[in-house]
């Protein structure tokens, strides 16, 4: 499948958040507030990815932040239909680029400790579980706090 990385822009804010609320549910997913401010906040890039598909032209994007050397996801979203075709890999390696080239020395994220896929992926491209946060997810659900030094 052919696809296309490019910076995010505003005209972009309504299809990601409604990737966003297709890939989580509505206790996770960001309200339009919270999106709005992570796109907004100090050091903040945003990835999206196109697809030649003629249903959908975005099929998924990347928000990370950069702060004193420390780079940090804060989500990384991918169409349902769209995953497992080296997408959400493409969009970890660019959002990561940016990040080492803007100074980052290391990455961290924080994943459900249930969601098995997403640690997975994680774990193959380099990220280490450094803990985890109680109740950081609505319904008491645990997280991982991962790490990956960007070398």
């Amino acid at each position: 499948m052919k696809t296309t990385l490019r910076a995010y822009r505003p005209a972009d804010f309504e299809t990601l958040y409604e990737i966003d609320q297709a890939c989580y549910s509505r206790e996770i997913a960001y309200s339009r507030r919270e999106l709005h401010n992570y796109l907004r906040f100090p050091g903040a890039e945003c990835v999206v990815v196109e697809v030649k598909d003629p249903k959908t032209a975005v099929a998924g994007f990347c928000i990370a932040a950069l702060l004193k050397g420390w780079g940090y996801i804060v989500t990384i979203d991918v169409l349902p239909g769209y995953r497992r075709q080296g997408i959400a890999t493409s969009l970890l390696r660019e959002i990561e680029g940016r990040l080492k080239a803007h100074g980052a020395k290391e990455v961290a994220l924080e994943t459900a400790t249930d969601n098995e896929p997403a640690i997975a992926f994680w774990k193959k491209h380099g990220y280490r579980t450094r803990g985890i946060k109680k109740g950081y997810y609505p319904g008491g659900i645990d997280a991982y706090s991962m790490v990956k030094p960007l070398t």
